[in-house]
């Protein structure tokens, strides 16, 4: 258990926006960030982090909080786990003994999984370092390959014994159990007995955003071509290899600064380009690219150059990935190394100035690289040159983006020779079929309009009474309940006086005057924290509602204190000033305290009608008439102090 007032300083020490930019590539706007979300697929941002207030928000999705918050949104963790996670990231220190095996064996599944991959990193990289076997094989081979012992260090990199079991057994007497190894995919468990995965083999561990190991890569060495050169973890609830790329958590800082990302094969191109100073670099962890992988790059930029080796594999996964890209909004470069270079044996022969020279100038971009290699296939064919210009039209379509679509046209055209007004009818035509197709995707693609279909409209359920100005003074108070008011008023001589009362007080103290409480309960929570932080003497901070453990006032707060948009600072330059809500605080308190209430008796009036209409009882009647006159008065009282007038 952390104690409370160690979650409080490990929160006030948390910086919002530097939490979120190890995950999301933030741009400035006004006094705010902006980026794409990460918790759902948008193309143009609308996910907003705003360090004043220590939140951050999508006006897409939906999701809001504070940095704990985030963390636990992101990484699936639990309340504590992304606790400790802030409290690694600023260095505040929690007072935790070591686990006992049976403290282990009662952490949650996810927790029990990345502490074992840990406990296997540690393991791997001690036999690697300080056995024998690990220093005459698995070192050997490393060096053998130009790494330098900090490189090793700095990817965790490590050696699995030539045993059966060695680590499944080390493993099971510290305290871990049968079922979290099976299911990390560390051991495989056969006739009750349980073997490790990873024999003689080299490790590479996979890491998450955060730097947390979420699963293995490990190389045989041996010439036995029975058993897989490369073996992966299997998939786990914590390990989706579509979703993860290898080098990810080591490369994102360089690929946000250099706004550019280099997408390579294997492990060990991402690990010697790292140690020649090129650290804007991921694998696909030896997967065929994927839209998900796509999507994390995107985070950090929109620009991707492909390395792949010039073999046929090389080419073939290069046009696969081109597709993918384009298709998700970004821009697409393409270098292939010539046959028997890949990478990993280029970085090696050459200094980094003429790695990065050589990749900045051979690489192409997807049109002139799939042109020119579709064109050798081609030669002098018509009939395959018009199947390359569909091909090329047909990935040009894959962009969202009308513009960059009419510019690849264009370049299309120069180097087919072909006319542009042929290329554009060709690319309306397959965007047409793509639209029909999103519209209705049974009709054929020669259908001319789609058919329209009538649904049903859900009913909308009507909103309380007063709703939105109960949450417009919750708004209020959220922004400006410390803030003090001055107040007009009249001494107990008759003479004119001022006093100062906080906007909290001010608001509060007028609706208990009134009898009047709110009916949306989360509404009605927040009143009361109000209430009784008043009770104490303490106005409380909107941050005390951002924190709050309930999820409804947490995700409102934010709700109502975010701002999507941002005044202009070119206004006051061309000399249009605005009015801004401070400099008129008092006047817009009291309308929306009275719209509040006006809205109340508006509620209250048609109940009122209906009793006098059912109602036989004479005395009950001429009861029902006299609140009815009252409640009528009270709305003339309001509206005359709103200046609304009221024809009868």
């Amino acid at each position: 258990m952390i104690p409370a007032h160690t979650i409080a300083s490990i929160l006030e020490a948390s910086r919002i926006e530097e939490v979120v930019s190890d995950f999301v590539n933030l741009k400035r706007r006004g006094s705010n960030l902006i980026g794409l979300c990460p918790f759902h697929q948008e193309k143009t941002p609308s996910f907003t982090v705003s360090p004043s207030k220590g939140i951050f928000k999508c006006f897409g999705c939906g999701k809001a909080g504070d940095s704990a918050k985030f963390i636990m949104e992101h990484e699936h963790y639990s309340y504590p786990e992304a606790i400790r996670y802030l409290a690694g990231k600023y260095q505040v220190e929690i007072e935790e003994r070591e686990q006992t095996p049976e403290e282990i064996v009662a952490l949650n599944e996810r927790e029990r999984m990345f502490n074992l991959n840990d406990f296997a990193r540690d393991y791997f990289c001690h036999t690697l370092f300080n056995s024998e076997e690990g220093r005459s094989v698995g070192l050997s081979y490393f060096k053998e390959r130009d790494f330098r012992e900090a490189t090793v260090k700095k990817f965790q990199l490590g050696y699995s014994h030539d045993q059966k079991d060695a680590f499944s057994q080390h493993a099971l007497k510290q305290g871990y159990a049968n079922d979290v190894l099976v299911k990390t995919g560390l051991a495989i468990q056969h006739d009750e007995r349980l073997y490790d995965r990873f024999q003689a083999r080299v490790i590479f561990p996979i890491h998450n955003l955060t730097g947390k190991v979420i699963g293995f890569g490990g190389r045989i060495l041996s010439a036995d071509k029975s058993k897989a050169k490369y073996l992966n973890s299997p998939e786990s609830e914590i390990y989706v290899k579509s979703k993860s790329l290898y080098g990810i958590y080591f490369a994102k800082n360089a690929i946000s600064r250099l706004d550019q990302c280099l997408l390579v094969e294997g492990y060990t191109d991402v690990i010697s380009m790292h140690q020649a100073g090129i650290e804007h670099v991921v694998a696909s962890s030896g997967t065929s690219l994927t839209t998900d992988q796509i999507r994390l790059i995107r985070r950090y930029t929109n620009n991707i150059t492909i390395l792949y080796d010039g073999d046929k594999a090389g080419i073939n996964a290069s046009l696969r990935g081109i597709d993918m890209i384009l298709e998700e909004g970004m821009n697409v470069r393409v270098l292939l190394f010539s046959e028997g270079d890949d990478p990993d044996s280029f970085v090696r022969k050459h200094r980094t100035s003429e790695v990065e020279s050589y990749i900045q100038q051979e690489s192409k971009d997807f049109i002139s690289f799939k042109t020119n290699l579709l064109l050798l296939e081609a030669a002098n064919d018509p009939i395959k040159k018009a199947g390359l210009i569909k091909e090329i039209v047909n990935t040009i379509a894959l962009i969202p983006d009308a513009i960059y679509r009419s510019v690849y046209v264009k370049e299309c055209s120069r180097m087919m020779d072909v006319a542009e007004a042929t290329l554009m009818n060709e690319l309306n035509k397959l965007l047409r079929n793509k639209f029909r197709k999103q519209i209705s995707p049974d009709l054929p693609e020669t259908q001319p309009e789609a058919v329209s279909q009538t649904k049903e409209i859900p009913a909308v359920e009507s909103e309380p009474i007063g709703y939105h100005q109960e949450r417009e003074l919750i708004r209020l108070l959220l922004l400006y309940g410390p803030q003090e008011l001055v107040i007009d008023t009249v001494d107990e001589d008759g003479y004119p006086a001022i006093y100062r009362e906080t906007v909290a007080r001010y608001v509060v103290d007028d609706l208990l005057h009134d009898g009047l409480e709110f009916e949306n309960p989360t509404h009605r929570k927040i009143m009361q924290l109000y209430a009784e932080g008043l009770e104490e003497g303490v106005v409380p901070h909107e941050q005390h509602f951002v924190a709050n453990p309930g999820p409804d006032i947490a995700l409102l707060t934010i709700d109502l204190i975010t701002e999507r948009y941002e005044l202009s600072k070119n206004w006051e330059k061309h000399k249009i000033y605005v009015k801004l809500a401070t400099e008129e605080l008092k006047h817009t308190i009291d309308s929306s305290l009275l719209h509040y209430k006006r809205k109340i008796v508006e509620g209250r009036m048609p109940e009122l009608y209906q009793q006098l209409k059912e109602e036989t009882d004479t005395a009950v009647q001429d009861d029902l008439q006299k609140q009815i006159k009252h409640l009528k008065d009270i709305d003339i009282r309001i509206s005359k102090k709103l200046g609304i007038i009221i024809t009868k």
